[in-house]
């Protein structure tokens, strides 16, 4: 039996090329549907005349594009690097800003005042939930108080820690910054002996937090200045 068996011309089938010319002007899209089959046509070094389509130009165009596809993926990944190594960076000197830290008020300051200049943002604030138990508070005229609920409500029971592309704030969170911030990344303060439960919240007026970003970086820092919290507090009672 002769024919096509799995893509694969067999033998026995001889193509007549006017068969092959009239196929192609019949159909004039055909290399447009299946431009990969250039990839296997040798073709002469130039063509001339009126009516003729340069093959050769329209590989030579191709292989082009796909460069410059390429170069394009290669500075994604050197700017994605640049913009990774930047935080990594400025997440490293908030940190030591904080662990530089005194008391609970010095603690404070740095968050609100220190900290959007080191992670260029525009707001920084740690608030706190009214705490189970009347002997453990934290007092402080730079602490944000969270209504009950607030910090599963904005983070989810499940999650430590949530970025939002786009976060309306009615001023429970960032106070007279909220009309101010678009974007915001919320992580967990853990409650404990010393603490409540709380948040430390980052807003910006530009797009610069949104969801699948990475967090281990703001993770982190939320456990520094988490821990820094429970080690003043600690020392302050």
């Amino acid at each position: 039996m002769s024919g096509k068996t799995h893509g694969v011309i067999d033998d026995e089938v001889q193509l007549d090329p006017d068969n092959v010319e009239v196929f192609l002007m019949e159909n004039p899209e055909f290399f447009i549907e299946r431009p990969d089959i250039l990839d296997h046509v040798r073709l002469p070094d130039r063509f001339g005349g009126d009516g003729i389509v340069d093959f050769q130009r329209y590989q030579l165009e191709r292989r082009s594009s796909e460069i410059d596809e390429l170069r394009n993926c290669a500075q994604d990944v050197i700017e994605t690097s640049r913009t990774n190594m930047s935080v990594q960076t400025r997440t490293h000197a908030a940190v030591l800003a904080i662990l530089h830290a005194a008391n609970l008020d010095q603690l404070l300051r740095i968050v609100a005042d220190d900290l959007p200049i080191l992670l260029d943002v525009d707001v920084a604030v740690v608030g706190f939930e009214p705490a189970a138990r009347p002997s453990v508070t934290v007092i402080s005229e730079h602490l944000v108080r969270l209504p009950e609920g607030t910090v599963d409500g904005i983070i989810g029971r499940d999650h430590d820690v949530q970025l939002y592309r786009e976060f309306w704030d009615d001023g429970t969170v960032f106070k007279q910054a909220s009309g101010l911030v678009k974007s915001a990344a919320i992580a967990r303060i853990r409650p404990s002996l010393q603490m409540p439960q709380g948040i430390v919240a980052l807003g910006s007026r530009n797009a610069a937090f949104r969801p699948g970003q990475g967090t281990e970086l703001f993770a982190f820092l939320a456990r520094v200045i988490e821990a820094s919290l429970m080690r003043l507090q600690g020392g302050a009672a």
